[in-house]
């Protein structure tokens, strides 16, 4: 399960970078905590962390749960997109809230394969 532990810190580290760049945004437009309203800019990067936050929920167990039905190189490389697409998601928020759209849809989309592949593992495994 290696694979699935690197995959899994990286997300992590990931979420962890977000969060230090929010405190960046705090401390470039002077928005004092707990207030999350403010520059419109810190309220991006601020939705770009709660966001990934609330992604990180579903993603980890399901990663997880996948990769112990499946082949665990399989969950580690849907892994790798989610990550990928959570960062072109920063990328695009951060500079225009409606280019968020993409890096949304794919990782949403890796939600849903690791999702259906869990069910579909379990399901096997009952029959």
């Amino acid at each position: 399960m290696e694979y699935v532990v690197i995959i899994t810190v990286v997300a992590l580290a990931q979420f962890i970078f977000f969060g230090i760049r929010v405190g960046q945004m705090r401390a470039k437009h002077g928005v004092s905590a707990p207030d999350t309203i403010g520059d419109p800019e810190f309220m991006r990067m601020f939705r770009i962390h709660q966001n990934t936050m609330e992604q990180l929920i579903v993603f980890l167990p399901a990663l997880w749960l996948f990769a112990d039905y499946w082949e665990q190189t399989w969950g580690a490389a849907i892994g790798l997109i989610f990550i990928a697409s959570r960062q072109v998601y920063y990328l695009g928020y951060l500079n225009d809230p409606k280019a968020r759209g993409k890096g949304f849809g794919v990782g949403f989309a890796t939600l849903a394969v690791l999702l259906v592949g869990v069910l579909a593992g379990a399901v096997r495994e009952m029959l």
